[in-house]
């Protein structure tokens, strides 16, 4: 029996029209912590985090079988080897080269954080994509790179030539991070922050404050309220007042 009593005890009741009207009521609240919050993210970007921008070049790379003609079979072979001359770019080789030749304080897992290789399905270039806080590096490493890894996959792949499709641009513009993105993120987090606190206030408060409480917590029926008269709740708002001084 006391067993059934504690689970009843145990158990919480949420009204959802009345969490719906407290979070109405605190809409204000939730809405400038959103703010804050985002503008907090937009700050912090914009101080802790260094500008990224972003340099592509694409290369070409074709293996013939016959220097005079280009048959079916040298595309289907170039497509099915893109991925491989991916991954020749991506080689030691080829980074410490760069490395070496543009004199980079920087080591081969340093540089391949920079660097993206993407083949597209279906096609036969290959976008080479270097990122770096300055603009000017990021497009002098990408060609760098291309070069470099132009020999090298001639010399394994024992292909005639790689064909440059677009020159390293240099980037106008940081790629990352975006202020937009992060403030929106922010603000997101603040409202949900700012909601979960009020439901985790709203849940675990047990004080009872209507008549409605009384008999929802309680189990007892209210005979009758007794108002205050205003001399009695001046005279209680000021030994409050006592209290905390």
């Amino acid at each position: 029996m006391e067993s059934q009593v504690m689970n009843n005890n145990e158990e919480i009741e949420i009204d959802l029209g009345e969490v719906f009207h407290l979070l109405i009521s605190k809409l204000g609240i939730i809405i400038l912590s959103g703010i804050i919050l985002g503008l907090v993210s937009i700050v912090g970007t914009m101080l802790l985090i260094t500008p990224q921008y972003e340099s592509t070049t694409k290369m070409f790379v074709l293996s013939k079988q016959d220097s005079n003609t280009l048959t079916n079979q040298d595309m289907q072979t170039s497509t099915l080897l893109t991925k491989d001359y991916a991954e020749l770019i991506k080689s030691r080789t080829v980074t410490e080269g760069v490395i070496a030749q543009l004199n980079l304080k920087m080591r081969h897992e340093d540089l391949l954080k920079k660097l993206t290789v993407e083949t597209p399905t279906d096609t036969r270039i290959i976008s080479i994509i270097v990122k770096d806080p300055d603009p000017y590096t990021a497009s002098e490493i990408a060609n760098a790179v291309r070069d470099v890894a132009a020999g090298h996959i001639q010399q394994v792949m024992d292909i005639e030539a790689v064909n440059v499709v677009d020159t390293a641009n240099i980037p106008s513009e940081k790629s990352s991070p975006s202020l937009t993105k992060n403030g929106a993120i922010g603000g997101l987090l603040g409202v949900f922050l700012a909601i979960a606190v009020i439901l985790i206030v709203y849940i675990t408060n047990d004080t009872i404050k209507t008549p409605e409480d009384v008999d929802r917590y309680l189990g007892l029926s209210v005979l009758g309220n007794i108002p205050l008269m205003d001399t009695e709740k001046k005279s209680k708002k000021q030994k409050a007042r006592a209290r905390r001084k």
